[in-house]
């Protein structure tokens, strides 16, 4: 997970420092995604000119680093301009500057990208390029998207056969395997940027004093006698090391000069009305996450899976990668519910423990509106249609992945015991490769903090195909998950912006266990067990209050422990999931080794590891280990 972000000012007049300061501020809202080195790419003092800065560490080091650039001149004033920007969580090489982003394709930095997620083939790439005379600088996959555009670029060149940007880049994702998300920036495109998504978020900010002509962008169809990138454009990458493929692609029909697409759509590519005959000003702002945007503008859009941005000369271009039968027309611009308070510190130390301590109130968030906790009432609107469907289900199964799963996890127990319907909760990872057979008569929930991981994404749309009723249950408004489920329940939580998903798991244990209450509702021999539950859920956030209270102690014990090199957390019943979810968080902030152990199976392995030196945490309420029998079960 990385965080990216890039700005687009169009006869907007900007001091280069005051540009840098943009790009900066943006990668500071998005630390969370990632601070083991950062970068920006900034246009230099010609038009073929770029500076790129990249430091090791967060944000604050590359801050201070950019300062000490001397011979950069910051007062230099652009009227249009792109710069781009990038906070790392390494996957592919160490932390250092050559290995952070931008990425480059040559030493004077003809093509930059920056890029969220991972390419999976990039070792064939890497050596495919290597062969025709790119060498690589990094050790990280993305270099390979810099290179290859440089390629295509020259072979068309060569060929005499120009391109525009955002069919080159068609023609680069086109060859990419893999979950990302890539922004682009060239010198022979100047103050062009071209932004393209799949399976990793991808979000554009519009910023202007005027009002926008449309609230929506048509997305643009090439016909089929226009760009052909249905065909290979790198057969080389079958057989590598052939001397057919690349050697012998200098023109190919994806880049047909002859070829003009006849565009489906074409209006709405400007926002703005033009005043007199003169462009207005506006603004872009390409992001990751809508932390990086709140502080400039409300008004969005989110790319789909596939889609590719063309931002040029004030107007904004969606293109498609693919046509896909049942894809909507339009992208609508969408206004931000969150504020620019919900994503600052404050007063805390950290954003986990601002998030940690928000807990009291992402629950009430939760529940607000959906449950009256005299009348033991749950509403909620978004399943209302499908809660017949629902309870006909032959069984109820549970993707999502990480802190999500655990979520489900933990209200498995809840759902058989309210719907009694089998339950099962899936890893999406391990869905996918199982293949596991999916009926009509299912109902498939898919939990997801961002609504946007990419596991859980694929798992929805093999459930989609085979005519599972799919159930969404997502923290972000407008999300992929939540457009493309039948229905869904929004759990209220507030923008994470921690380094690990915190207050989303109590929010989704409240979702889950509201829905199980929601489908339980016309069974009146389960109405007594139904009130217990709500009136617990209306102690629950003083509960937690009352937990927090206990913070110094809390750290205390963590000071024991620092020196440990492992840890165990035990626990049956309830609270197996919260064992999970706690030895995650361990090791997501910690990087300590932590394992959650079900309690009943200690003996079974995980005995043999305890000594008296071994740190063991131990989840255990009452009513966990010594259940209440039901009345209808005890004997007369």
């Amino acid at each position: 997970m990385c965080g990216t972000f890039a700005y687009v000012n169009y006869l907007t007049e900007k001091k280069r420092g005051e540009i840098v300061e943009i790009l900066l501020n943006g990668l500071a809202r998005l630390e969370y995604r990632g601070y083991d080195s950062a970068g920006v790419a900034v246009d230099g003092d010609g038009d073929t000119a770029v500076y790129l800065f990249k430091q090791v560490g967060k944000v604050a080091s590359l801050r201070s680093f950019i300062a000490d650039q001397t011979k950069v001149d910051m007062t230099k004033r652009h009227v249009s301009h792109v710069g781009m920007a990038h906070t790392r969580w390494a996957t592919h090489g160490q932390p250092t500057p050559t290995n952070a982003h931008p990425h480059r394709s040559d030493p004077s930095n003809q093509f930059t990208v920056i890029h969220n997620g991972i390419i999976t083939n990039y070792k064939e790439l890497r050596q495919l390029l290597e062969k025709k005379g790119y060498p690589f600088e990094s050790d990280t996959d993305t270099e390979c998207a810099a290179k290859l555009a440089l390629f295509l670029y020259e072979q068309q060149q060569a060929a005499g056969k120009p391109v525009s940007f955002y069919t080159l880049v068609k023609a680069v994702v086109k060859e990419l395997e893999g979950a990302f998300a890539l922004i682009f920036k060239s010198v022979h495109y100047p103050n062009q940027i071209v932004a393209t998504r799949r399976g990793s978020p991808l979000i554009i900010g519009v910023k202007t004093d005027r009002k926008l002509k449309c609230d929506f962008v048509d997305v643009e169809f090439g016909s089929e006698n226009g760009l052909n990138l249905e065909s290979p454009m790198i057969p080389g990458l079958q057989q590598i090391g052939s001397e057919q493929g690349l050697a012998n692609q200098a023109v190919n029909s994806t880049f047909d000069p002859n070829a003009t697409p006849k565009l489906r759509r074409t209006s709405s590519r400007a926002f703005l009305a033009e005043d007199d005959g003169v462009p207005l000003p506006i603004e872009y702002f390409v992001a990751s996450d809508p932390a990086a945007i709140i502080e400039h503008t409300k008004r969005v859009l989110y790319l789909e899976d596939d889609d590719v941005a063309h931002i040029y000369d004030g107007e904004l271009h969606i293109h498609r990668l693919r046509r896909e039968d049942g894809m909507s027309s339009i992208r609508a611009i969408q206004t931000l519910e969150m504020e620019l308070a919900e994503i600052m510190k404050g007063s805390f130390s950290h954003f986990m423990q601002k998030e940690i301590f928000e807990q009291p109130e992402s629950v009430v968030n939760t529940m607000r509106g959906r449950v009256n906790f005299e009348s033991g009432k749950v509403q909620l609107g978004g399943l209302k249609a499908y809660l017949p469907t629902m309870r006909r289900a032959r069984r109820l199964m549970f993707i999502a992945c990480g802190t999500s799963y655990h979520s489900c996890l933990a209200t498995r127990a809840i759902f058989e015991e309210l719907t009694e319907i089998p339950v099962v909760a899936e890893l999406a990872s391990d869905f996918l490769d199982r293949r596991c057979p999916i009926f009509r008569d299912d109902v498939c929930f898919f939990v997801s903090q961002s609504g946007e991981t990419a596991d859980t994404l694929m798992a929805l749309r093999y459930c989609l195909e085979r005519g599972a009723l799919c159930v969404g249950v997502t923290n972000a408004v407008g999300t992929t998950i939540s457009r493309e489920t039948h229905c869904g329940v929004h759990i209220n939580a507030g923008p994470e912006v921690g380094v690990a998903s915190t207050k989303a798991y109590t929010s989704q244990y409240i979702a889950l266990t509201l829905i199980a209450l929601q489908l339980a509702e016309d069974r009146t021999s389960l109405e007594p067990r139904r009130r217990e539950i709500i009136q617990g859920l209306s102690r629950l956030p003083d509960a937690i209050k009352q937990v927090l209270k206990q913070d110094g102690q809390l750290k205390a014990m963590a000071e024991g422990m620092l020196h440990e090199k492992s840890l165990l957390i035990m626990g049956r019943g309830y609270q197996n999931a919260t064992c999970l979810e706690g030895a995650l968080k361990i090791k997501e902030v910690s990087y300590m080794h932590s394992e959650g152990i079900l309690a009943g199976e200690l003996k079974h392995g995980p005995l043999a590891l305890v000594d008296e030196n071994m740190p063991v945490i131990i989840v255990m309420t009452k009513e966990s280990i010594y259940p209440v029998p039901s009345m209808s079960f005890c004997p007369e």
